[in-house]
């Protein structure tokens, strides 16, 4: 079940309780604590809007299903493209899905809400609510519950939240109370950083009750990454991958292809080096930051040049 919490009264509750509750302050999502992904290595993508997420998500995924790796990509943005290079098409979102059999959980078979990609990558786009309408917290949980009724994520290995934006929802911070570590993507100048500020809140204040925690940076679309690494410096984090601005990896999203399928060239195998270190770092794991994010008047202070 999924709820959405209401603002909670200051004064009908103790300290203790108050620190305990997840969505403090506001109104937020609360997913079930018995749905649970289980013994797969979950991450969760985060970065500013048009910033390459899909793509890095879906090269990611790849890159696992090239360890021989059993991956499922779970899109969570209503434009529901996260998968498209994987399958080659737009798939139908859960929620659409779930429309055709009035919203009847029990109707529906596998084959109607996940679809196979690229190397056996598994596909899902959970979509989000009408415009205006709903939580997408709600969406994100009902996939998972899906999938988890459907036995889906006993056989998976890595899961991949590829999420939507930057995170000033809690109904899309959700894929947080399920991730282990949670990736940033981002670009060389102000604005992606600053995104990138608010996604270290939002996942400081998700890793107060769950598990997920900090697993780095990834440098997107950036020939340099002066200013990245000097904002990391500042707050505690480092990058994960560097992937520059190339025409292939633009024209591998027109081509509906992930990079592992694109015409051989001495750039594009440096590129699928790239997302094979970075599965291969990740798969091992390491230490999670604790990152401490800036105030949004020091970011302007510190990027930039004299």
């Amino acid at each position: 079940m999924v709820e959405t919490l209401p603002f909670p009264s200051v004064k009908t509750k103790t300290l203790a309780e108050r620190a305990r509750l997840d969505g403090e302050g506001s109104v937020q999502v609360q997913l079930d604590p018995n749905v649970k992904i289980g013994t797969a290595k979950v991450f969760a993508i985060y970065g500013k809007g048009g910033i390459g997420k899909s793509t890095t998500s879906s090269n990611l995924s790849a890159a696992f299903s090239k360890m021989g790796k059993r991956v499922l990509q779970i899109g969570c943005d209503p434009k529901h493209d996260s998968t498209f290079t994987l399958t080659k098409k737009m798939l139908p979102t859960v929620i659409d899905v779930l429309e055709t059999v009035d919203f009847h959980a029990e109707e529906l078979r596998v084959e109607d809400f996940v679809f196979p990609g690229y190397n056996g990558v598994m596909c899902v786009e959970a979509g989000g609510p009408p415009a205006g309408t709903g939580c997408g917290g709600y969406v994100v949980g009902q996939t998972v519950k899906l999938l988890k009724e459907h036995h889906l994520l006993e056989d998976t290995d890595v899961v991949i939240f590829d999420v939507l934006g930057d995170v000033v929802c809690g109904g899309f911070a959700a894929p947080l109370q399920h991730a282990d570590r949670a990736m940033i993507v981002t670009a060389n100048d102000f604005d992606s950083i600053f995104a990138m500020n608010r996604i270290v809140q939002a996942i400081g204040a998700k890793a107060k009750n769950y598990n997920v925690r900090l697993g780095g940076v990834i440098a997107n679309r950036s020939a340099a990454t002066d200013q990245i690494d000097k904002y990391n410096a500042k707050i505690g984090l480092k990058l994960a991958a560097h992937f520059p601005d190339l025409d292939v990896i633009r024209r591998s999203r027109l081509k509906k292809s992930t990079l592992f399928e694109m015409e051989a060239s001495p750039e594009l195998e440096a590129v699928q080096k790239e997302y094979m270190r970075l599965a291969a770092a990740l798969w091992v794991g390491g230490e999670p930051y604790t990152a401490v994010p800036m105030k949004d008047r020091d970011i302007f202070d510190l990027l930039g040049f004299d």
